[in-house]
């Protein structure tokens, strides 16, 4: 499969670099895109100064519009899927290749890397939120999911066409759970996470807390009235 790594990366200047370097060193075999979503830190310049494959926008327009100009990268070049992958380090790119062996042997249209696949989930706030998420999923889409808010998502080409058409489609367990919803496919494989090494992540626990009632309203109550294309 002709693959691309979308690398969405907002004042990330103190990971970028060795998140990159690894993937051209380590892992050639895939391609990779760095989408700059308008940092005021260093980010771009550093990207620019290092050869690196960048999309620069000029404004933020956050993690929804700088993943989705990922893929409408990806449908353009014609990639028969796309990954949604941390700039800050978080994700391990040895699981890439696992996710798309899954993505191949099971034919589905969504690989999701978690975390409590055949691992135990912790017990914390941010963890009770994770929790509720799935349990709003498992109401409206009948299929329960090990970790709903992992970021670390393989999507295959039909769904890299319709996340670049539509303004609507967001990476988030709303919109997966919409398209579970509407006939999509979706399997989980067990992976590790880094952490975070430098930066500050935008999910504080109030933050975090804030985003999964967002997303349980929206997988319960607002996800009934959207309609899919096609």
């Amino acid at each position: 499969m002709k693959v691309l790594v979308i690398i969405p990366a907002y004042n990330e200047q103190d990971n970028i670099s060795r998140v990159v370097d690894n993937l051209i060193e380590n892992y050639p075999q895939f391609d990779y895109v760095v989408v700059n979503d308008g940092s005021r830190d260093d980010t771009a310049r550093i990207c620019r100064e290092r050869g690196y494959n960048l999309i620069d926008l000029p404004v933020n327009l956050g993690l929804a519009g700088g993943f989705q100009a990922g893929l409408k990268y990806a449908h353009l070049k014609g990639y028969d899927a796309a990954i949604q992958f941390d700039a800050d380090g978080q994700h391990l790119p040895q699981f890439i290749q696992p996710m798309i062996d899954e993505m191949q042997s099971k034919g589905v249209d969504i690989v999701i890397g978690s975390r409590f696949v055949t691992e135990k989930k912790p017990v914390s706030l941010r963890m009770f939120g994770s929790h509720l998420i799935a349990f709003a999923m498992k109401l409206t889409t009948g299929k329960k999911l090990t970790d709903p808010t992992s970021g670390m998502r393989l999507f295959n080409k039909k769904m890299i066409k319709e996340f670049a058409m539509d303004a609507n489609y967001t990476p988030e367990p709303d919109t997966i759970s919409y398209l579970m919803k509407n006939g999509a496919t979706v399997s989980e494989i067990q992976v590790q996470m880094a952490e975070r090494i430098a930066g500050e992540s935008y999910l504080n626990p109030v933050n975090a807390m804030k985003y999964m009632t967002k997303m349980g309203i929206s997988i319960i109550l607002i996800q009934w009235f959207r309609k899919r294309r096609g």
